[in-house]
């Protein structure tokens, strides 16, 4: 089974949540812990996930280069 990549606008939009709930002082880092490690692994996989799509979109412009010739 293959794993499905990673939606990035809805794990931005967690956390960002996440993020939102820390800045407000909504949310105590003890009890909050697993919100804290989730937001961390959010942080991971978007920047991964970035990555990725950063490095598809350079091998559609090269690809596009060699097709035209420039």
């Amino acid at each position: 089974m293959t794993k499905e990549p990673l939606n990035f606008t809805k794990s931005y939009e967690e956390l960002e949540k996440i993020v939102a709930a820390f800045e407000a002082g909504a949310m105590d880092l003890e009890r909050d812990l697993p919100k804290f490690e989730r937001g961390l692994q959010l942080a991971k996989s978007c920047r991964d996930r970035l990555k990725e799509i950063e490095n598809h979109i350079r091998k559609v412009e090269q690809a596009f280069h060699v097709e035209r010739g420039t």
